[in-house]
């Protein structure tokens, strides 16, 4: 091969790779959390967005507890249906570097997944100079009550930083039920949702190597030991990403 066409070769191959910055990639997509999604080898948070975690409470229009976070994951997958999904590499994401900020958008829709989990009602907008425009999304969402506005809820950020005494959110809070219904989105012994198994574990020390928790995998000494999580992963990644670290005693899995 000339070196001419060997130069060509290389740079489309840079304008093609996932993981760029400006890069755009498209595949079948496999649906993580309500604001998270993997193509291939790459997983892509959506942009200017925040979903509740997938082990996420809180409380509907009923006053009854509500799996709002699995709810939010199956909404997204709805949205997505079996068709290809597209995104615009933005960027590393900053809670977990090797993880990707995306504006992501089903083939053949002109409206972005970012924008339509925020209009269904079901995330909060995130960072206010992200490039997916959400503000009107939200706003509009929570007018009409849909998603998580017709209940009570927390801000994903801050069950993600066990905030229990953090403003409640949705048409359905009431100020004379207000340690009742924190009770509920904060519970002491949380259910493990589908497809989560990783048990997570708010700890003093974990604050040494710059985490909040302790993550312990099926298999680890510890993992019987931690027998009231306060948090359920999905991935390793999910853990690490919520500011988790391994438990000392668990080795890395197999490949």
């Amino acid at each position: 091969m000339r070196l001419r066409d060997r130069l060509l070769s290389l740079c489309g191959a840079m304008v093609l790779g996932a993981g760029m910055t400006g890069a755009s990639l498209a595949a079948s997509a496999t649906v993580r959390s309500g604001d998270t999604i993997q193509l291939g080898d790459t997983v892509f948070r959506l942009d200017g967005i925040d979903a509740p975690e997938v082990d996420q409470l809180c409380i509907d229009d009923h006053a009854d507890s509500w799996s709002c976070g699995v709810e939010a994951r199956e909404q997204l997958g709805k949205l997505i249906g079996g068709s290809a999904v597209r995104c615009d590499d933005l960027g590393p994401d900053k809670p977990l570097k090797t993880r990707r900020i995306g504006l992501c958008t089903v083939d053949g829709d002109r409206v972005s997944l970012n924008q339509q989990m925020a209009r269904a009602g079901f995330a909060v907008g995130a960072d206010p100079a992200a490039k997916a425009r959400v503000k009107d999304d939200v706003a509009a969402a929570k007018e009409a009550l849909r998603g998580l506005w017709k209940g009570c809820f927390v801000a994903p950020a801050e069950f993600r930083t066990d905030k229990k005494d953090g403003a409640l959110l949705g048409a359905a809070c009431r100020t004379d039920r207000d340690r009742e219904i924190r009770a509920v989105l904060f519970p002491d012994a949380p259910s493990a949702p589908p497809g989560c198994s990783i048990k997570g574990k708010f700890a003093v020390r974990a604050r040494v190597t710059g985490n909040i928790g302790i993550y312990h995998l099926q298999g680890c000494p510890s993992y019987p030991a931690t027998t009231e999580p306060d948090r359920w992963f999905c991935s390793e990644d999910d853990a690490r990403a919520a500011g988790f670290r391994r438990a000392f005693n668990c080795r890395a899995p197999k490949k």
